[in-house]
């Protein structure tokens, strides 16, 4: 086996994100910027909070889908 991701593997990983961003946006419910930069440590929270969104976005989709 090769440490290597499957390219079809990774662009499906890649769509499902992408289809998923707009949920995933709504449920971690971080304000916009308007302008202002963060710093170091609020990118990396608000990274955080964002994934965490993505997990319960995949987790809804896959209920509503009627997988596992």
């Amino acid at each position: 086996m090769t440490d290597q991701a499957n390219p079809n593997d990774l662009q499906q990983k890649y769509r499902q994100f992408l289809d998923l961003l707009p949920l995933t946006v709504t449920l971690a419910g971080l304000p916009t910027s308007e302008g202002r930069l963060f710093s170091e440590d609020q990118i990396e929270a608000r990274g955080m909070t964002v994934r965490a969104a993505y997990r319960v976005a995949r987790n809804v989709a896959r209920e509503c889908l009627g997988g596992s």
